[in-house]
């Protein structure tokens, strides 16, 4: 038997288990499982880790960073982000973290991109946050993160201090927060969405609901958007190669 799982907290809205639980179904690998694993804190999930009774996991909300801590040995990808959201059981029993968020969000964006998509505004300073600034340098778009603690740190802004001209200036938008995630739909980032105008495209990693009220306002405003769907399904599909292909 082959043991997959998603670890976060909480995992109502999870993607994981039926995306994995279809394909095994498709695929007629009957021998293969896949569970949902809430940890709720950091004790927990270093002995989830330690454990290592799982082939492969999936990691989410809120222990992409945090898992990093509990691991002896990364993917160089991995290394570089500084975010965890895929584990492998390797021969010797431990696990190695991966990174396939950047690919997700790289995939998604990508085709998607106009000669004028050379500013961001990325909203959230999370771990989903890490992969998304790792792809924009890679294709060379400028970003600026707002977050509710930025401290002094360099292209960081907090959302009390963002103005309408930041968003009009940053005609990518990426919500890489929770905010509007089921069953709390009527939450959004708080930002001047005045500023937003048909030469906008906002990306948000939700996909539950399929059009959060940040893509909807955006919409409004002449936008294009997209959720999080696409990205999620790549991601998954890429942590399936990992898990599946040896001596990586």
């Amino acid at each position: 038997m082959k043991r997959f799982a998603l670890i976060g907290y909480p995992l109502g809205h999870s993607f994981s288990k039926s995306y994995f639980h279809s394909k095994f179904e498709r695929e007629g690998l009957t021998e293969f499982s896949y569970e949902n694993i809430e940890i709720e804190d950091e004790k927990s999930l270093k002995e989830f880790i330690e454990a290592g009774q799982f082939d492969g996991v999936n990691i989410t909300i809120p222990w992409k960073q945090k898992s990093l801590e509990c691991l002896v040995e990364l993917s160089e990808e991995c290394k570089k982000i500084g975010s965890v959201n895929v584990l492998k059981k390797m021969p010797s029993g431990h696990y190695k973290g991966y990174n396939t968020d950047r690919i997700g969000f790289t995939e998604t964006l990508r085709p998607l991109l106009k000669p004028w998509h050379t500013s961001a505004l990325i909203l959230g300073d999370g771990g989903a946050t890490k992969a998304v600034i790792y792809a924009l340098e890679k294709l060379e778009i400028d970003y600026q993160i707002v977050s509710r603690n930025p401290g002094n740190k360099l292209n960081r802004i907090s959302y009390e201090n963002i103005r309408q001209i930041d968003v009009r200036n940053a005609p990518l938008i990426i919500n890489c927060t929770p905010l509007g995630m089921h069953p709390h739909t009527e939450n959004l980032p708080e930002i001047p969405y005045s500023g937003i105008h048909k030469f906008h495209l906002l990306i948000d990693l939700i996909y539950n609901p399929t059009e959060t009220l940040f893509l909807k306002k955006g919409a409004e405003r002449g936008a294009m958007t997209k959720n999080g769907y696409d990205m999620l399904v790549r991601q998954a599909e890429e942590s399936w190669k990992i898990w599946n292909t040896e001596n990586n």
